[in-house]
């Protein structure tokens, strides 16, 4: 199996469930600013041309929300519950809220504070912020009423949905987000970071650079 990756949030989420659930995999990190993305070889796995892409045997996938769950099955963990279809739904729900509602609201600060500082792009443009404030802040209330009295997102465990919604948040604090008044939000993510693979899921070893696909 082969995961291609480079340091961002949705190859985070991909990237912390293969090493939370201990699966072996080679690791192919993308040189993005190399133009990595944009060969023919790697536009062949994934025409979207981003990551993250998992390759195992003649199953290619991208999308890590596809991945993610392609992976539960596989190694028979109830990360998503595939013999439950109501705790599917529910996962389901929370996949949905985060790319179509909670995504566009933390991606900015993210972008601004911890993408161009990782590849070197530019200083924070509070401008890009500033409108999805209101935004994020209505959002933080619901998923912070949700979680009074709850430590996971969905099932009364640890599912995909929780690495699906903490990989666009998990750098609040570095990332400038205004979650100060969502006590229960900090204290979700903040439990997630015990999580020793979600802590540090980024490989350190065996980590083969792409420069096949980067020169193909």
């Amino acid at each position: 199996m082969k995961i291609y990756w480079f340091q961002a949030q949705a190859p985070r989420r991909v990237l912390a469930l293969v090493k939370h659930l201990g699966i072996d995999a080679e690791y192919v990190e993308i040189d993005l600013m190399g133009g990595g993305l944009k060969t023919p070889a790697y536009a062949a796995l994934n025409p979207n041309r981003k990551a993250p892409t998992m390759v195992d045997g003649d199953t290619v996938l991208w999308e890590s929300s596809a991945i993610m769950t392609y992976l539960c099955i596989k190694h028979g963990s109830d990360m998503w519950p595939a013999h439950e279809p109501a705790e599917q739904v529910e996962v389901l729900r929370w996949l949905s809220w985060n790319d179509q509602h909670w995504m566009r609201a933390v991606a900015p600060f993210y972008f601004e504070h911890v993408v161009k500082a990782i590849f070197h792009i530019g200083e924070p443009d509070q401008t890009e912020i500033t409108p999805v404030i209101p935004e994020l802040k209505a959002l933080a209330a619901v998923l912070n009423a949700h979680l009074e009295q709850r430590d996971f997102v969905a099932c009364d465990r640890l599912t995909i949905a929780d690495f699906q919604l903490a990989s666009m948040a998990c750098e609040w604090r570095h990332s400038e987000m205004p979650l100060g008044d969502y006590p229960n939000v900090i204290r979700w993510l903040d439990g997630l970071m015990r999580l020793p693979a979600w802590a540090d899921p980024w490989p350190h070893t065996s980590m083969k650079k792409a420069s096949a696909l980067a020169h193909a």
